[in-house]
This record gives structure tokens, C-alpha cells and sequence, in this order.
């Protein structure tokens, strides 16, 4: 079977744009034994600046919610990133294998970049050589699907990059992964930007549906969703008339129907709001609620993660010890 690898980062709360996106994906289709892991990638919250305290809530918050969510550590691995040291170690033998001018390239990296110079700040190295950590994730478990979102496509083509070339100049060592991507619902746009994605740490959460969000609060974020100017008609284009898309596709991935045919059955926003609303609130309920149940008992949450960890260890151990002897380094 083909083993998966897949994480979150822990930058802010988890919003329904990453329920929508990927982890129903992980929690109906990705989890099999032994063969997919689930990691919350905490390491990567500290490109940034960052509070410590909170980057510890997020980070058990996200895991408790993936648990809520329908991971289940029978079936899967779900750990923290910085529990398993082979992270780290497999990361600075990447570094040696990237350049600089491809790290450069990266998207994220010169708009995170141009945003903080922008802004007055210093640009964190870690920003830069991130994407060598998520090669390193990924490759230390011979992963070969990673289920990422489109703003996740550059750094795989990398991670592939980098796994032939160190294949290619020390010996066959890494499996050579795939990005894969869920046809429904991969990019869940912001309610009150609908051109763009709906991020867990956007300075306004006005556009944002965050999965521990209360219903009420929920249905009034929904409710005043941007929507299009022109005729008020209900068609899903997404050049166009990109709030009513979102919108339509919101409600196909809760609904498990089809954009453009939902479209056919509303004549005006009110009533697809509405729809969309009720759709999102009962959609969350089960996972809040198990939620709950799982942050009264951290203990439950803590061992999940402590055996998670173990096992990672022993996928990861082997394999980044035969990189470190490929590469031409000491045996101790």
C-alpha cells in the first residue's frame, strides 16, 4: 500500500476551509494502517514571529481536533513534528542538496518575504529553508501521496526535486513522492474576500469559519458573506461571480452535491445563505461535540500523540540513518 504523509500547521485555529480541504479527505479515504500519518507540523509555526504559549495551545487544539474529526490512531499515526527528532536531522542533509536560487523561487517565501520587509520586519531564515523541513517530513517516512492543497503544490515538485537528486548523487535512498489533491471543495474561499483562500491566520476572521466557532456565530458570518453585484442570479463561475461560487461549492462539499445543479434551485442569496448555514452548522455539530469530550480528557489526547510519536520514530529512524551514511557521514 502506499504510505501517506500529510500535516497542519498550528498558526491559527483550524477553519472549515481546512475540514472542507483535507482532513475529511484524511479521515474518509487516507487512513489505513501503518500506511498514513498525520502530523501537526509546530516546527513550521515558528517561521514567524509567535507567542510560545500559544503556539503550544494550537498545536494540542489541532491535534484534539483531528481525533474529533474521525482520525483514529488505530488506523493512523497522528503526532507533533517536533516529537520526532529525525525531522530535524533528515532537514539539514536536504539543505545541503537544495539551493539557494530554488528556495528563492518559492512563492510563499517571496510573498511572506515582501509582507514582513513591508511591514518593518525582519525576514526569518526558517522562512526561507521551511520548505527543506516539509521535504524532510515527507521523505523521512517514504511517503508516496502527499494530499496537499494547491498553495502546497511548488513545495512537493521540491521535495521531488530533492529526493532524485540525492538518489541520484548518493545511492537510492528516498521513495519519490506524488502530490494528490480532493476534487471537491480543495479551496474554500473567504466569506468576505472571495478570491481569496480562507486562511486559519488572516488578521480579520470576519470571512472565516473557524470549526470550534459557536452556531450562531457561524450562521451570521455565512449570512454576510460577500456575494456579486449584476443581477442577483445564482450561477456557479467562479470568474465571475466568485461569493456565489464559494458559496455553491461550500454547500456541495457539506450537501455532497453539484455546484452548477444547486445553482438551478435558488433564485435569489437570502435562501442559499440560508441553505449554506444550516449545511456548515450540522456539518460541525459531531465534531464539536466530540471535540469537548476529547479537551475534558487531555490525558486521552496526550497518550495518542506519545504513541503516535513512537511509531513515527520507528518509520523514520531507519531511513534517515541510511541517508546519513549515504551521504558520507560517520556511523556512531
Amino acid at each position: 500500500m502506499t504510505r501517506i504523509f500529510s500535516g497542519i500547521k498550528p498558526t491559527g485555529h483550524m477553519t472549515l476551509g481546512n475540514y472542507l480541504g483535507a482532513v475529511r479527505q484524511w479521515v474518509a479515504a487516507d487512513q489505513e494502517p501503518d500506511d498514513a500519518l498525520f502530523c501537526v507540523v509546530d516546527l513550521h509555526a515558528l517561521t514567524v514571529e509567535h507567542e510560545p504559549a500559544r503556539v503550544r495551545r494550537l498545536s494540542r487544539q489541532a491535534a484534539t481536533l483531528l481525533i474529533a474529526a474521525g482520525l483514529d490512531p488505530r488506523r493512523c499515526t497522528l503526532f507533533v513534528q517536533s516529537h520526532v527528532d529525525e525531522h530535524t536531522r533528515l532537514a539539514y542533509l536536504l539543505e545541503c542538496t537544495a539551493t539557494d536560487g530554488e528556495l528563492r523561487r518559492m512563492i510563499q517565501y517571496r510573498e511572506k518575504a515582501a509582507k514582513a520587509q513591508a511591514a518593518g520586519d525582519g525576514v526569518r531564515l526558517s522562512l526561507l529553508t521551511y520548505p527543506v523541513l516539509m521535504a524532510a517530513d515527507i521523505l523521512a517516512y517514504g511517503a508516496g501521496e502527499v494530499p496537499v492543497g494547491d498553495d502546497q503544490r511548488q513545495h512537493v515538485e521540491l521535495t521531488r526535486d530533492l529526493a532524485v537528486r540525492f538518489n541520484q548523487r548518493y545511492g537510492h535512498t528516498f521513495t519519490v513522492p506524488q502530490a494528490t489533491h480532493p476534487a471537491v471543495a480543495a479551496r474554500v474561499m473567504d466569506l468576505q474576500d472571495p478570491t481569496s483562500k480562507m486562511g486559519k491566520s488572516h488578521e480579520n476572521g470576519a470571512g472565516i469559519v473557524y470549526l470550534l466557532d459557536e452556531p450562531e456565530v457561524v450562521r451570521r458570518k455565512v449570512m454576510r458573506a460577500v456575494t456579486d453585484s449584476g443581477d442577483g442570479a445564482v450561477v456557479h463561475d467562479r470568474e465571475t461571480r466568485p461569493g456565489v461560487a464559494n458559496l455553491l461549492d461550500i454547500l456541495a462539499a457539506c450537501t455532497g452535491g453539484d455546484p452548477a445543479a444547486l445553482a438551478e434551485g435558488y433564485s435569489g442569496y437570502g435562501a442559499l445563505k440560508r441553505d449554506v448555514a444550516d449545511a456548515v452548522v450540522e456539518l460541525l455539530r459531531p465534531l464539536r461535540q466530540r471535540h469537548a469530550e476529547l479537551a475534558a480528557d487531555p490525558a486521552q489526547v496526550d497518550e495518542v500523540l506519545r504513541e503516535g510519536a513512537e511509531r513515527a520514530r520507528g518509520l523514520a529512524r531507519p531511513v534517515v540513518d541510511r541517508a546519513y551514511e549515504a551521504i558520507g557521514l560517520l556511523r556512531p
